[in-house]
């Protein structure tokens, strides 16, 4: 064990929050020191990534994908920071990393169960490894390719389309040939979303019944969804689904602050009468492809056929506001905070 002398500040939950009271939840506090173990790293953050599955560690639910972040203890997420200590032979001071880390100045990683991947920062800006060359970009590729199983001519529907995985879920359902509906709450992005980045289709789900514009839009139905919302929305696509189709399940936004499991759909028995197949699916469960994902990615980023806004919050101490924006729909893209 090393002790390093090094001020940090870092954020906790002083109390587990309510609905999204973050900013009365929230503490940012300060050490003077950390040890590092044999086998860890100690990084200094550059960016922090913004992601609205954290808020289910921030509940007392014990059978999340992830387990619950004690009060006191150090708030985690994904952070792209760089080596100043090595304990472990296998990275270097100076390396660039991605990584599961802490919501502060300074990450302690351990490379056994935090996901540590060095990135290069020679041929493409650092920030894309926490949008379409990070956890997003796989999720958005294994729910239209894999679990989604799209092809050629299909109807291809998600919804929070405007956000970071939705945005990049669409353009790669656009790059297999899908007819791309989003879903998203505000005029603005519906229209960003058609006319920047090549969907074929919006619907406003705060102003417009959902089921009824999934009829006109796709009149023979449904052939894959990717939902990162669960609820009413969820809900009106099963109305429309096609016989055989599938839903792609990556996200349950309306349900992340509870701690008590979600009640299925009321129209449940379409699943049957419709003979759906329907799957979950999870960033952590495919980390280790990274190697097969990204050259992939980066094709299609040189090739122009993807692309990602990023919305950068500067400065630590105002993390509880740029992590608010996920919760009210105050994002378009990427929510990152730069340390």
């Amino acid at each position: 064990m090393t002790k390093i002398d090094i001020n940090n500040n870092y954020w906790v939950m002083d109390s587990m929050p309510k609905d999204n009271n973050f900013f009365e939840c929230f503490k940012l506090l300060k050490e003077k020191s950390i040890e590092v173990p044999e086998g860890f790293i100690l990084t200094k953050n550059i960016f922090l990534s913004m992601d609205a599955g954290t808020r289910m560690i921030m509940t007392d639910r014990e059978d999340s994908y992830l387990p619950p972040t004690p009060i006191g203890e150090k708030i985690t997420g994904t952070v792209l920071s760089e080596v100043v200590v090595s304990k472990n032979p296998g990275f270097l001071p100076g390396q660039k990393l991605r990584s599961w880390g802490q919501w502060a100045d300074y990450s302690l990683i351990d490379p056994e169960s935090m996901f540590p991947s060095i990135v290069n920062d020679t041929e493409i800006d650092l920030i894309n490894y926490v949008g379409i060359l990070g956890a997003n970009g796989w999720t958005a590729y294994v729910g239209v390719v894999e679990t989604g199983r799209a092809k050629k001519g299909d109807a291809f529907v998600v919804s929070a389309a405007a956000g970071c995985t939705g945005l990049l879920v669409g353009q790669i359902a656009k790059i297999v040939g899908c007819k791309v509906i989003g879903i998203a709450g505000t005029d603005e992005k519906c229209k960003l979303i058609c006319d920047s980045y090549g969907f074929d289709g919006a619907i406003n789900y705060k102003k417009e019944n959902v089921s009824d514009q999934l009829k006109e839009l796709c009149p023979e139905g449904i052939n894959v969804y990717v939902d990162h919302v669960g609820g009413p929305i969820a809900e009106a696509v099963y109305e429309n689904m096609a016989l055989f189709g599938t839903l792609a399940i990556s996200g349950l936004l309306d349900y992340y602050s509870s701690s008590k499991r979600s009640p299925g759909p009321k129209n449940y028995d379409l699943i049957l009468m419709k003979r759906l197949r329907v799957e979950g699916f999870f960033s952590p469960d495919f980390y280790h492809r990274e190697n097969e994902f990204n050259p992939l990615l980066k094709n299609w980023i040189a090739e122009k056929k993807i692309k990602l806004p990023f919305q950068t919050t500067k400065g630590l101490e105002n993390l509880p506001e740029a992590y608010l924006k996920l919760f009210e729909g105050g994002n378009i893209g990427k929510v990152v905070v730069e340390v």
